[in-house]
């Protein structure tokens, strides 16, 4: 008869951790920027001072920009970074915890296979999912389990995220 092993210890990396953010491709990246913002109290980067010296070196085409907010933005890309994260001033690129916005020119057909799971502070579930809707979600499914009860949503481009 052969003995249980003992639990192996879980190897510790020896790489660095790696810096990433999550990228959603989307029709229209400054209003799902917008809503996403707005959603997660993250503010929408501010790419201008970038671009304006681009612009001023000839480095970039003017086509490729767009006006957002009253400055200048990427014309097919806009990112959102949580407000206390660090970012370059240079650049208005976030260092941290990120979302980019990608425009792509397929539309969504099906399920996302990668979500965003927003935790509402405790009894606060309705009154987030009221907030949301009014940013421009809309309510997939209600789901009650005994693991727990969340809401299944889509932002305004139809992407699914979870609602706790």
């Amino acid at each position: 008869m052969t003995q249980a092993s003992a639990p192996q210890p879980v190897p510790t990396p020896t790489v660095a951790p790696l810096h990433w953010k999550v990228v959603v491709d989307t029709a229209d990246p400054h209003a799902q920027a917008d809503f996403w913002a707005a959603a997660l109290g993250y503010l929408v980067e501010d790419h201008s001072p970038l671009i304006e010296r681009l612009l001023g070196l000839g480095a970039v085409p003017p086509e490729i920009v767009v006006e957002s907010h009253g400055r200048h933005a990427w014309r097919d890309a806009a990112g959102v970074r949580h407000p206390q994260d660090p970012y370059e001033k240079e650049s208005g690129t976030g260092l941290g915890r990120r979302l980019l916005f990608q425009r792509v020119p397929e539309p969504k057909t099906v399920k996302n296979r990668l979500h965003i799971d927003l935790h509402s502070g405790g009894g606060q579930l309705e009154t987030e999912v009221a907030r949301l809707t009014g940013l421009g979600a809309t309510v997939l499914q209600e789901v009650n389990e005994p693991s727990g009860r969340w809401v299944v949503m889509a932002d305004p481009e139809g992407n699914e995220f979870c609602l706790h």
